[in-house]
């Protein structure tokens, strides 16, 4: 459950900051990086 409420998260986070500026890699990007954040913050 905790992953899927990462993913979530991340994936809502990635789309409001990478949207349209960064494009698809950038959007990728910044996912990875507030999933691997989100897993110290949730454990």
């Amino acid at each position: 459950m905790k992953n899927i409420l990462k993913a979530i998260l991340a994936g809502w986070g990635a789309k409001k900051i990478g949207g349209g500026k960064c494009g698809c890699i950038g959007g990728i990007f910044v996912f990875i990086i507030l999933y691997w954040l989100l897993g110290y913050v949730i454990n």
